[in-house]
């Protein structure tokens, strides 16, 4: 956003310079009459806005706890009588992320302007989803915005843990692989050269493991830069694959597909999917206006589709256990029964919650022990390494005794 200096006056004619950040002229006008004085001139600073412009976009990121500290945080200022400008400076000046902190500003300019909050919100996207924006303009409909942004921490909070926690859980294995790829490599590279060699000048028989050892080691040593620069394309192209809806479809149907990958995916998007219907119901806002918000905040494709559909069949009659029974091989059948029973009783948004701390819970312990059921296939797939190497190195010198 420009960045104007200004000079203005008082009512008693008092003048004022400053530096103060607007949309355009009209709009610094605008906010100085609201501080009750009158503008005289103002001149864009173009050199700020040059820097805004250069600013890397990696920077204008705000992560998940910055949103549930700045909705918690802010519900309890309202609770507490603070203004909706006074709130929206004290958590810009509060916040780590710099950027973050001028989105709040500008925020807080917007509505001491008379603009409604869930309306300034939605001006950054890339900050405030469609899910937080509706769910504040629900609150700032009803009445209730101070307990409608509770939930929303509470949601954002039960989604950084769940991610958290199946990030952490896959992190061990990650390390270790590629721990042992790199020690792999180093060794093909720059142990095992001259002992292959060696084996090859002794015009012994080599077993296929030796040759094989031979052919990657030189392919390391003559092309290994070719070699990493291919792959590193290859994860580029195949990185842009599945950002394509194609791709997108296909990576996310082979992901179903794996065993252990399937229920963790099954289980954090069903927690996920849960757990905000249930909020968006609480809030007040309709089952099909829900339905339509959460099939754009899952990632899953096949997730993503089916709650698409379901919005399309609810809006139309169709009762929701309905739809989803049609997707069993993604939805669990205790999901399918439980929203039934919730149809069936009124009580769609208790019994939702109930299926979200259901599955959260299993997602909990199913990440606790995780890492005793990889660390045996780490070690097994340690052992088959090791033991390859060892049978392709021993053997060929059995051989090249036994020709002395």
């Amino acid at each position: 956003m420009p960045q104007f200096s200004y000079k203005a006056k008082t009512i008693e004619e008092e003048v004022q310079t400053g530096i103060m950040k607007a949309d355009n002229r009209a709009d610094l006008t605008a906010l100085l009459r609201q501080k009750g004085l009158i503008l005289i001139s103002a001149q864009q600073d173009k050199k700020n806005t040059k820097m805004e412009l250069k600013r890397p976009e990696f920077l204008n990121r705000v992560g998940v706890v910055d949103r549930m500290l700045f909705a918690r945080n802010l519900a309890v200022m309202l609770r507490a009588g603070l203004s909706f400008s006074r709130s929206l400076d004290v958590l810009s000046e509060q916040t780590k992320s710099k950027y973050f902190g001028e989105v709040l500003k500008q925020i807080s300019q917007d509505v001491q302007r008379g603009t409604p909050l869930a309306d300034s919100l939605q001006k950054y996207p890339k900050v405030f989803n469609n899910l937080f924006v509706s769910m504040v303009h629900v609150g700032e409909t009803g009445g209730n915005l101070e307990e409608v942004l509770d939930m929303l921490a509470i949601q954002l909070k039960k989604d950084h843990d769940i991610t958290s926690k199946v990030r952490g859980a896959m992190m061990y294995p990650a390390v270790i692989l590629t721990a042992m790829g790199g020690v792999g490599v180093a060794m093909m590279m720059f142990v095992f050269p001259n002992l292959l060699n060696m084996f090859s000048e002794a015009n012994a028989e080599l077993p296929a493991s030796t040759k094989a050892l031979i052919f990657i080691s030189n392919a390391l040593q003559n092309y290994g830069v070719w070699i990493f620069a291919g792959l590193v394309v290859l994860l580029i192209l195949l990185l842009k694959a599945i950002k394509t809806p194609e791709g997108k479809k296909v990576f996310d149907g082979l992901l179903l597909k794996l065993p252990v990958v399937k229920d963790i995916i099954m289980k954090v998007n069903v927690a996920r999917f849960s757990r905000t219907l249930s909020s968006m119901i609480v809030s007040g806002v309709s089952i099909v206006q829900a339905l339509d918000i959460i099939s754009g905040t899952l990632n899953n494709y096949y997730f993503k589709t089916s709650t698409a559909d379901a919005c399309q069949k609810v809006q139309k009659g169709v009762d929701l256990s309905e739809v989803i029974a049609g997707y069993d091989k993604i939805y669990p059948s205790m999901m399918i029964h439980m929203i039934e029973v919730g149809e069936e009783t009124g009580s769609l948004e208790s019994t939702l919650k109930q299926v979200a701390e259901f599955y959260e819970e299993e997602v909990d312990q199913f990440t606790s022990n995780l890492s005793s059921v990889i660390e045996p296939i780490l070690m097994l797939i340690m052992g088959l390494a090791v033991g390859v190497f060892a049978i392709s190195l021993i053997q060929p010198m059995y051989s090249i005794m036994e020709t002395i």
